[in-house]
């Protein structure tokens, strides 16, 4: 059964879901969620491409209507209080849609507008954005000299142009390098300890580890876990986890079955496992590893495989409860 979030207190839910819905006549693309994002944390909705991160995001600064259910932002109903709520909200889209007319400092500007703030405040709150995000240097420059992590990261500071008490954030890092990931990841941090509440999509896992206090992971429109990353992991996958990597077998390809012996072996142990993509992984939650280890080292399995043991993670958790792996699919 699908993990179902506690109830916040009313007064600590600066979002509130139940029942929440969107359908494209007969795909569910959300389907029928509940949850609370409580004041001052970061959220995280987790899943792959196609799961309905993207819709749920959408739906909840007004840009998609729901089909159905109940949802309230910063205590007022989506639907009927749209521009109320946006006056509160920081978005980042999933597309950098920056006016590339404009340097960097107008783009600022021009935004700034929006929220009704006199000329002096607007530059005020533009310059700090930019040097929160270490983008003080290119003010002056043009979008198209920008490298896709500082257009990015100009995106997020124009977010905070509004000094929004919440803010969204629909994939913040796809299609960034490994470096510019993380000067995103840090500069994330620093919101958080301003006190702002922040909610992101994301199929990066180490991102939701890193950044999320509590995380909800979707599936074809579902929840089917909730909770903190470090709890998920301790009780759905374990501390370690196993795997035997098969995939790079001469002669065998990624879709293969498990050799017989090991099937067999597999299904008379102790072990929780799964079988995706030419890997074999076996799950410690609630085992010793010493007992681990020994049940392992007793499944045949072909010497060419490469056994690995490691540390478990939101992926496996996700393996685990859906039976698939977080793979990118069709955009929702």
């Amino acid at each position: 059964m699908p993990s179902t979030p506690t109830p916040a207190p009313l007064a600590d839910a600066v979002i509130r879901a139940r029942g929440l819905a969107k359908h494209y006549g007969d795909r569910h693309a959300v389907d029928g969620i509940d949850f609370d994002v409580l004041r001052g944390e970061c959220f995280g909705f987790l899943g792959p491409n196609g799961a309905g991160k993207s819709t749920a995001m959408r739906m909840l600064y007004g840009f998609t209507p729901r089909t159905s259910g109940e949802l309230a932002v910063l205590g007022m109903d989506v639907a009927r209080h749209p521009r109320r709520i946006k006056a509160r909200l920081g978005v980042v889209p999933q597309e950098n849609n920056l006016d590339p007319d404009n340097t960097v400092w107008q783009n600022l500007l021009i935004y700034a507008r929006y929220f009704g703030l006199s000329r002096a405040q607007a530059r005020a709150r533009a310059g700090e954005a930019l040097e929160l995000f270490a983008l003080d240097d290119r003010r002056e420059s043009e979008i198209h000299e920008l490298s896709g992590g500082m257009k990015r990261r100009l995106v997020m500071a124009r977010a905070l142009i509004g000094d929004p008490e919440l803010v969204l954030l629909d994939e913040p890092t796809t299609g960034l390098d490994p470096q510019a990931r993380r000067v995103v990841w840090r500069t994330l941090r620093e919101l958080r300890r301003q006190g702002r509440t922040l909610v992101l999509t994301t199929h990066y896992l180490e991102e939701a580890e890193r950044l999320c206090d509590r995380v909800v992971l979707l599936d074809h429109g579902r929840i089917v876990l909730a909770g903190r990353p470090p709890e998920l992991i301790d009780r759905h996958a374990g501390e370690l986890v196993l795997e035997a990597d098969l995939s790079d077998i001469p002669g065998r390809s990624h879709g293969d079955p498990l050799p017989p012996v090991t099937a067999a072996a597999i299904a008379s142990s102790e072990l929780d496992h799964a079988w995706v993509d030419g890997t074999l992984t076996v799950y410690g939650a609630g085992m010793q590893r010493w007992k681990l280890e020994q049940l392992f080292e007793r499944i045949p399995v072909p010497e060419a495989a490469t056994r690995t043991v490691r540390r478990g993670t939101l992926e496996d958790v996700f393996l685990r409860t859906t039976g698939h792996a977080l793979v990118e699919g069709a955009q929702a």
